[in-house]
């Protein structure tokens, strides 16, 4: 959907407002989640843009992954005393790649393939977390995964939350198969979705619409929108791609405003005045206005709601109570006069058409769960109000606490074949009950594979012990995948650090944890139980107990990274605090009714401590007995967590 530069402006309504009250602020930070960004094009040259280092596969500078997160960082990021005007050009910017190329390579400077290799959910996920880490208070995710119901694997939703419950906006595209159809992350509740339309309000035939997305989703200018081509030059592209980095833009000059108004930034407030500002469809059959989700980017009347309301404008979004304007109105607002409309443009730059870059289809730019992932290697932030970082930011090591099954992978045919030849003639590497015994003689090929730790048969990390205790390490992993194989061991934790990343034989590549020894541990449910309950437990204090595990590893199971992830798996494996909170419970004949993670308002210096509380409620007497919480702190701030205080508990109505 790319074609050569039109020297006819793009006009977006209402940005000349907006521009003369701010073209963005150094303290507002966008993510973009995409392919590479070619910094060295002129319209970049000055921006504020941070690398974060991640690994995409076959990731490449110049192939068509690369070209497409150049022309969405463009879009916003464009510097105004370039050919190319971004929309929040004095906003910060973090890259994060997530895309790759597909099979076919670059051919030479001036061609690129047409394909984009796309990332899994858990990958979006690692990525989406990573920028919330660095401060983001805006994510682009210029692509999405189609599903029928709109659902995404609990990892990737439960980034989602975690961004929501901390004021992080996420916008992303509706997708372009132009059906009655949704995307994730776009369909997820409190993402701002965005569809394209045409310079006269009309949506685009290719894009995607849906139930989730009419209370949740705009419609934003899509069709010939220019953007940066790698190595220099400007092209136009349509695509609910570039809508989605136009909406990004516009919110971010909308938190810039709240900073130069001296009020505290508030994406999901932001949100709200889009979403309660949009332009409704209120002209056409009903069939008709499903297309034009929520309603048409309203950019002036967004603003007045922001400078009206400022932050005690309501954060919960009722598109029902939005009052329609006049179809008059829709058009005055997308007239095309250009005195009064300012336009994302290219100036007056116009490549020869054998400089414009084909580009790929947007629709192949989607999250797959079925290909090979990239990972994301967390790194520091180098963000200053200053000119652009275009080094890698320096490097910080990331806390992890993880919960999973143990495995292992020989990362090439090569390293397999030759272990298979050691084993001897018909050995099978690849089944455990053979491969123990062989390490058992020669365990110094204990770290000659690569031992992993998965979530329903999904590798998410690698574990590689090393230094001075590497030996007990690799010996400790032995011993867990033993007890997996004959005691039913179900789950083991793996806390450290990340150090680097590996790639699996399928091509997957993985981050890898340097585990600690002090705090790693295997278990069955019914030996927990065991532990916690006795020997002869109550039938009730067992299905209390398998509940709360059950509840941790499947409903709130994660990555282990965030200090809040890191507490509720710490919180699974310590026995002590379970037992005196379901000890207490089971004689007051409650069951577990939440669980929920929240700073803890008390805390050592230096450490970071976080409060896991247990809700519990008597089902018999729903009505006449109050709810009793328990609470227990942990300070997450060590590679090993660990409790602070005693387990404290009171009545809640």
């Amino acid at each position: 959907m790319t074609s050569a530069i039109n020297t006819k402006p793009i006009l977006i309504a209402g940005l000349s407002d907006l521009w003369v009250e701010t073209i963005g602020d150094p303290q507002i930070s966008i993510a973009i989640l995409d392919g590479f960004v070619d910094q060295s094009h002129p319209s970049l040259a000055e921006a504020k843009l941070t690398n974060l280092e991640t690994i995409a596969l076959k990731a490449s500078q110049q192939g068509s992954a690369a070209q497409h997160g150049t022309q969405i960082a463009s879009i916003i990021f464009g510097q105004h005393q370039s050919l190319l005007k971004g929309i929040a050009p004095q906003c910060r910017g973090l890259v994060i790649p997530i895309f790759a190329d597909g099979n076919q390579q670059a051919i030479d400077n001036n061609k690129f393939s047409e394909t984009i290799a796309p990332c899994s959910q858990l990958d979006l996920a690692r990525a989406i977390l990573l920028a919330a880490n660095q401060g983001a208070h805006i994510i682009n995710i210029s692509g999405g995964q189609l599903t029928p119901s709109g659902a995404a694997d609990p990892i990737l939703t439960n980034a989602v939350r975690y961004c929501m419950e901390n004021n992080i906006l996420i916008v992303a595209a509706a997708g372009n198969e132009g059906c009655n159809c949704l995307h994730v992350p776009g369909a997820l509740p409190s993402v701002l979705v965005v569809g394209a339309m045409s310079a006269t309000g009309t949506p685009l035939n290719f894009s995607n619409w849906g139930e989730a997305y009419r209370t949740q989703g705009v419609l934003a200018l899509g069709e010939n929108i220019p953007g940066a081509v790698l190595g220099g030059g400007i092209t136009s592209s349509s695509g609910t791609s570039y809508a989605t980095a136009i909406v990004s833009g516009i919110a971010a000059l909308l938190l810039s405003l709240q900073v130069k108004r001296g009020q505290t930034p508030n994406p999901q407030a932001i949100r709200t005045a889009i979403l309660q500002s949009a332009l409704p469809c209120d002209d056409r059959p009903a069939l008709e206005c499903r297309r034009f989700l929520a309603g048409r980017l309203n950019v002036k009347e967004a603003l007045s709601i922001i400078l009206q309301k400022g932050e005690t404008m309501s954060e919960n979004i009722d598109v029902e109570t939005v009052q329609p304007d006049s179809n008059g109105a829709v058009q005055a607002a997308l007239s095309s006069n250009q005195s009064q409309i300012p336009a994302v443009q290219a100036a007056t730059y116009n490549p020869p058409p054998t400089e414009v870059m084909p580009h790929p289809a947007q629709a192949q730019i989607s999250l797959l769960t079925q290909v090979s992932p990239s990972a994301i290697s967390p790194s520091a932030c180098s963000c200053g109000e200053g000119g652009k970082t275009s080094s890698q930011a320096p490097s910080q090591a990331q806390l992890v606490y993880a919960l999973g099954q143990l495995g292992y992978d020989f990362g090439t045919e090569a390293r397999q074949d030759s272990i298979q030849e050691h084993m001897g003639e018909g050995a099978n590497p690849h089944d455990p009950r053979q491969f123990l015994p062989y390490l058992d003689e020669n365990p110094w090929d204990a770290a000659m594979v690569v031992w992993t730790l998965s979530l329903d048969a999904t590798p998410i990390y690698a574990i590689q012990p090393f230094g001075a205790y590497a030996e007990q390490g690799y010996e400790r992993l032995r011993q867990f995948l033993k007890e997996q194989l004959e005691e039913g061991v179900e789950r083991i934790s793996a806390p450290g650090v990340i150090v680097g990343q590996v790639t699996l034989m399928s091509g997957q590549t993985v981050p890898v944890i340097l585990p600690t020894l002090r705090c790693m541990y295997s278990w069955t449910t019914s030996a927990l139980i065991k532990t916690v309950c006795g020997e002869s437990p109550d039938e009730s204090a067992v299905q209390g107990v398998t509940n709360f595990l059950e509840r941790v590893y499947y409903e709130l199971r994660n990555l282990g990274i965030m200090p809040q992830e890191r507490a509720i798996n710490y919180a699974a494996t310590n026995a002590l605090n379970i037992e005196r909170i379901f000890e207490a419970a089971i004689l007051e004949e409650m069951d577990l009714d939440s669980i929920e993670v929240e700073p803890s308002p008390l805390c050592r210096q230096d450490s970071e401590c976080w409060d896991v509380k247990l809700t519990f409620f008597n089902p018999r007497r729903v009505f006449e007995q109050a709810r009793k919480v328990y609470r227990f702190t942990v300070d997450v701030s060590d590679m090993c967590p660990v409790s602070v205080g005693r387990v404290r508990s009171w009545f809640v109505r």
